[in-house]
């Protein structure tokens, strides 16, 4: 397979140094810039190509890494042309976005997928030294999936295949343990800084508890990892909780509340926590009428 690479970002540069590095023919980049597309040729050592209808005709697999609201566009370009060689694929590595963006492809003769890496991309040089522990998330044609499946996982990396109707619950899932983390560790911090600390007391104070708590989440399990007055079914201290959050930060709090008490129900099956869900359901009801 010959592998051509639309957009010259941090997810571009990284999976083609990646490949490259496994030995894979990745021939070369298209991208709006012809300097990014330069630098990313030369990290890459392969080719900028002069044109996208260029790089589509050489290849007949085609990667798509611009970001979200560039793939239709990419797209619309490259059915302007006809090319000689059918059955190509197109893949796109959008985290929300399934195949589907590639309209009416079987009739334009490319068969179409999408392939997610869990991962963050933060830097065009870097990251590709980590993709070798990476997982991916897959959907599209079976005869796209038939090629590209087997080639990651030669290469080390694991690929789920999902529904493409799934593609955007899966995405928010992503988010909500990745990027939600930070909002929710930033609400705790912006919470000790109102109790007098300075924001550099606070990450300071809360590291050891933020690290302990991850490792021991990824090292166990949910249950196993959960502490905590909710795991203890202490619904004192619950409502001086509530009692002292602002209209948002309750609305979190009963929120993921509710999660960790089913959480505490599965590691503690024979403990009662109706009080508890009682309590935060309540809170619920509450903040539901104040809108």
């Amino acid at each position: 397979m010959k592998i051509g690479i639309i957009g010259a970002g941090k997810v571009g540069c990284s999976l083609g140094r990646y490949f490259v590095e496994q030995g894979l023919g990745v021939s070369g980049y298209s991208s709006k810039t012809k300097e990014s597309v330069e630098t990313a040729a030369t990290f890459t050592n392969t080719r900028a190509y002069d044109s996208l209808y260029q790089l589509v005709s050489e290849n007949n697999l085609i990667f798509v890494t611009t970001p979200d609201d560039c793939i239709s566009e990419v797209w619309a370009q490259i059915v302007q042309y006809d090319y000689n060689e059918k059955n190509k694929i197109i893949c796109h590595f959008s985290g929300s976005l399934s195949s589907d963006v590639f309209l009416n492809r079987e009739k334009r003769g490319f068969y179409a997928c999408s392939f997610h890496p869990m991962y963050a991309f933060s830097d065009k040089f870097t990251s590709y030294k980590q993709l070798n522990q990476v997982m991916f998330t897959a959907e599209g044609d079976k005869e796209a999936l038939a090629e590209l499946c087997p080639l990651l996982e030669r290469l080390g990396n694991p690929v789920f295949v999902i529904k493409g109707k799934k593609k955007e619950r899966y995405h928010a899932a992503a988010s909500l343990i990745s990027n939600m983390m930070i909002g929710l560790y930033q609400m705790g911090i912006d919470m000790l800084v109102d109790c007098g600390f300075s924001e550099t007391e606070a990450r300071s104070l809360v590291k050891p508890l933020v690290e302990g708590n991850i490792q021991h989440l990824l090292g166990t399990s949910p249950e196993q990892a959960l502490t905590g007055p909710i795991e203890r079914g202490d619904v004192e201290t619950i409502k001086k909780h509530l009692a002292q959050l602002t209209d948002r930060e309750h609305q979190v709090y009963i929120g993921l509340g509710r999660t960790l008490t089913e959480v505490a129900e599965r590691k503690n099956p024979h403990k009662d926590y109706a009080v508890i869900e009682e309590l935060l359901r309540a809170d619920e009801v509450q903040e539901a009428k104040k809108k």
